[in-house]
């Protein structure tokens, strides 16, 4: 069971993918065949369904041009370098010897 809101944040991805194909005038057809995938799964896909392998997200992104966007994905973890920083202490030095 996938969160209501993250069912959102696919649906989105979805809609996004549709409308890249959609400006490059490609047929749900001519994309699934280049993807290696069914009709089917592509119309999953751009519906944003959770249930579709990765993989296939993927392929189709490839297919687009599109796949290098995957790498923006936590690409500047603010939160990570807060929670990272904040765990970071300086060691403390024995005083010098005279």
């Amino acid at each position: 069971m996938i969160l209501p809101q993250l069912n959102i944040i696919l649906e989105t991805l979805g809609d996004n993918i549709k409308l890249a194909r959609l400006r490059r005038k490609f047929s749900t057809e001519q994309v699934a065949e280049r993807s290696g995938i069914s009709r089917s799964t592509l119309i999953s896909i751009e519906k944003g369904k959770a249930g579709v392998a990765i993989g296939n997200y993927i392929q189709v992104l490839f297919v687009l041009g599109l796949e290098k966007d995957l790498l923006k994905i936590a690409e500047d973890d603010v939160l990570g370098k807060k929670l990272q920083d904040a765990q970071l202490q300086t060691r403390k030095r024995a005083p010098k010897k005279k």
